[in-house]
């Protein structure tokens, strides 16, 4: 699958980290739902590290398409908020 983060890029992230995703993405949807910061930065850094860890950055001049856009790292609970659908930030949950 094919991850942006805002502001960094795209990354090439093996579909198997979908359910370690996932279960991220439900935590950060419940501490913003909550307006729980304390919860909420440790999660989104833990997000972001973990795609970063694993994925491969995907060429600039590659046309891509994101399976997946995640927030940068310094977003608000009021921008991640507006990134959320139904299904969090990560489809198909």
């Amino acid at each position: 699958m094919i991850i942006r983060i805002l502001g960094e890029g795209q990354l090439a992230v093996e579909d198997s980290l979908a359910t370690e995703l996932n279960e991220l993405d439900a935590r950060l949807e419940a501490a913003v739902n909550s307006g729980d910061e304390n919860a909420f930065r440790p999660v989104l850094t833990q997000m972001l590290d973990r795609v970063r860890a694993v994925g491969t950055p995907v060429p600039t001049d590659s046309l891509e398409s994101s399976d997946v856009i995640l927030p940068y790292s310094d977003a608000t609970m009021e921008d991640v908020r507006g990134l959320l659908s139904e299904d969090g930030l990560i489809p198909g949950r």
